[in-house]
């Protein structure tokens, strides 16, 4: 049966007929997810109708009009972004009857739990061991990982290990679910150069992890963190947005507001920042669009490359325009970090200084710059990869 946009609001005005939108909040988020309105794309019975992924925003248009709740994607973008079509692709009919309900209403945090010390840029040089404990019994997992968004609020994350050191180092990873309120499980905040604790180190000691939260094949850990990882991109770089959305619309709304700040060569250069946010805005649309017919392909890193070099683009220029007035930021230096620090960054609604600070990290979360240019290049350009010397070495013999 083919979904029409008809359907759709049929559907939605049925939802509405039974869930008071001014009613319970969680009770309208599970029933929106009971009748396919969750996401559109996804199949039946998971939150979806199997229809086309374009047609969500007219779902999400609808349920706008009658001022219906919404789900928080600040707070639980990575279970949105990442978790969630993961366990679509790779998690048994079991896992996703689990787990999608609860990550898409909100009622469950997940966070990812993939760099480390020392496999950062290089995830697939990753050491977190896990360890049968026996023949067809749970896994034993011991090792660190660090900069992990949401690991203080979480209540499952996605996690890749290393489960056979002899093969080398992009085979013999495996990929699970983890409970974080598992025994063994430690977070600490890290301190980042806003001066609040947005990020996590987690500290994995004898945690046990039952087989059925395997996602994958053993050794087939890194084919299903590639799903994660594109999908991750994707979220950051291409998620939709109305025009003069994100930084350029604090900078332009400055520029409206106070005459005194303008300059010929300050009004070129917004002119530039504010055709590049557009082109970006709207190439991160197409390839929303491309979604709907196919899984993240690697055009994915280049949306993400470029949200990163113009946010930074587009927050220096910011402090340029204010001068010493810029300089000003909130210092959360001395938060609490569990329970006065935002769940979530509120990007925007907050100073020039902080919106400087915190654009330095776009360029390194979610894959570095660097790796992305690689990718486009070998991936999308078709140019000759790089030199790996190491792609062949058991990951036991690689100097650590």
């Amino acid at each position: 049966m083919t979904i029409t946009e008809d359907d759709l609001r049929g559907r939605v005005r049925q939802l509405l007929a039974s869930q008071d939108p001014r009613g319970d909040r969680m009770e309208f988020l599970r029933a929106q997810f009971d009748a396919g309105l969750a996401w559109v794309h996804f199949p039946a019975g998971l939150g979806g109708l199997d229809a086309p992924r374009a047609l969500q925003a007219v779902v999400d248009a609808e349920l706008a009009s009658a001022a219906a709740p919404t789900n928080d994607p600040r707070r639980i973008g990575i279970g949105l972004g990442m978790a969630a079509p993961t366990i679509l692709t790779h998690g048994t009919d079991a896992q996703r009857q689990r787990w999608l309900r609860p990550l898409w209403t909100g009622e469950q945090v997940w966070c990812q739990l993939f760099s480390e010390p020392g496999a950062g840029s290089d995830l697939a040089a990753l050491g977190t061991r896990a360890v049968r404990d026996g023949t067809g019994g749970d896994w034993v997992v011991n090792g660190q990982k660090v900069w992990t968004s949401q690991a203080h609020e979480a209540r499952w994350a996605i996690l890749v290990t290393r489960t056979d050191p002899d093969v080398p180092k992009h085979k013999g990873m495996t990929y699970f679910a983890l409970d974080m309120s598992a025994n063994g499980v430690e977070v600490r905040p890290l301190r980042q150069l806003t001066g609040e604790a947005e990020f996590n180190e987690v500290f994995l000691t004898d945690v046990r992890i039952p087989d059925d939260y395997r996602l994958g094949e053993i050794g087939d850990g890194w084919r299903v963190a590639q799903t994660t990882l594109m999908n991750e991109r994707v979220a950051i770089g291409g998620g939709p947005a109305p025009r003069e959305s994100g930084a350029i619309s604090a900078v332009a709304a400055a520029w409206r507001s106070r005459p005194e700040l303008r300059t010929a060569a300050a009004h070129d250069e917004l002119m530039r920042l504010w055709v590049e946010a557009e082109a970006t805005r709207l190439t991160g649309l197409r390839l929303r669009q491309q979604l709907a017919v196919g899984a993240p392909g690697p055009e994915g890193s280049a949306a993400k490359l470029a949200f990163a070099r113009l946010n930074q683009e587009i927050t220096g220029f910011e402090l340029d325009l204010l001068g010493a007035e810029g300089l000003r930021y909130e210092d959360w230096s001395g938060d609490t970090w569990r329970s006065e620090r935002p769940a979530a960054v509120d990007f925007l609604g907050r100073s020039p200084g902080y919106r400087y600070l915190r654009a330095k990290g776009n360029s390194i979360e979610g894959g570095t710059s660097e790796i992305l240019r690689n990718i486009i290049a070998e991936r999308v350009l078709g140019l000759p990869g790089e030199i790996r010397a190491d792609k062949t070495v058991a990951w036991k013999d690689l100097p650590k």
